[in-house]
């Protein structure tokens, strides 16, 4: 029966398709409809981008939010990015994609620390073997050597697999981006996805995205990966906060030229920033 359960939670398909004949980086899988809210699926999907990069998802019918959980092994251990929104069984496909890998010590750290990205520490922290990183910029700062936060960026080295770090605070204060230098993976939280895009901190956003932006110049970059999905497939549209049902998805993954018009755009905005949408993405300042 334990086996069954597992085996329903894991979708474990790799994209392999090029989309031409130069290109030699998997694609990211595009269908990753979360259901309604009726729970008739798995309440996680696990997706494999390669055999040691894994693209969870947490299913529509226990959060609206529908976050993106992201699982990524070296040869001494695993790190894995968010634990959702709660109300689902985060530990036992965990469990099962380590024990896959022959792995049993597993790294938590988070993109940023809102309640649906962070609600699944505490059954997570119950797990043998694992580190769960604080949530405050302190513990962020300490954990993976940042000299100083939030100019200077750190890595953490799961064993043959190096992960840069780089504080992005803007959205939220102890929010940070990683990238993968094995598939060239950057992964941007709550700061940049195909959807909206929610700034609290102007001044520390503007930095945070020019940051980001001199990173991916410089860097291979194969996909840009958020934790959210609220824009539509139809241009400039996106589905109203609090969805649940989205059935015609934009895409996961965005691109640097995404990444480079929303720095183009928040530069302009000089400090002022207001409500702009765009066809991927809309930025969406909100008051103190």
């Amino acid at each position: 029966m334990r086996a069954n359960r597992v085996a329903a939670l894991i979708v474990a398909t790799a994209a392999c398709s090029p989309r031409g004949a130069t290109r030699t980086t998997p694609e990211i899988d595009q269908g990753w409809y979360a259901g309604g809210a009726t729970c008739t699926g798995p309440q996680l999907q696990v997706r494999a981008y390669t055999k040691d990069f894994f693209i969870l998802r947490q299913a529509a019918c226990t959060n609206y939010e529908k976050p993106f959980l992201y699982l990524i092994f070296g040869s001494e251990r695993a790190l894995l990015l968010d634990t959702g929104a709660g109300k689902i069984d985060l530990v036992t496909p965990i469990d099962s994609l380590l024990r896959n890998h022959g792995t049993r010590d597993l790294v938590v750290a988070h993109s940023h620390a809102h309640s649906d990205h962070v609600a699944g520490d505490t059954l997570i922290a119950k797990r043998a073997n694992t580190r769960v990183v604080g949530r405050d910029t302190a513990a962020v700062r300490s954990f993976f050597q940042i000299a100083r936060w939030p100019t200077d960026s750190g890595t953490i080295d799961l064993g043959g697999r190096v992960l840069d770090v780089l504080p992005i605070p803007g959205h939220q204060p102890a929010s940070i981006a990683l990238y993968d230098r094995r598939t060239g993976i950057l992964l941007t939280g709550d700061t940049f996805y195909p959807g909206r895009l929610y700034v609290r901190d102007t001044a520390a956003f503007a930095v945070s995205v020019a940051r980001l932006a001199s990173f991916v110049r410089t860097h291979r970059i194969t996909h840009i990966l958020g934790t959210h999905i609220e824009n539509t497939n139809t241009p400039f549209v996106d589905y109203p906060v609090g969805t649940i049902d989205q059935p015609h998805e934009h895409g996961l993954d965005l691109t640097s030229a995404n990444l480079f018009e929303l720095d183009s755009l928040v530069r302009s905005m000089r400090g002022r920033m207001t409500r702009t949408i765009r066809r991927d993405f809309t930025i969406w300042p909100q008051l103190p």
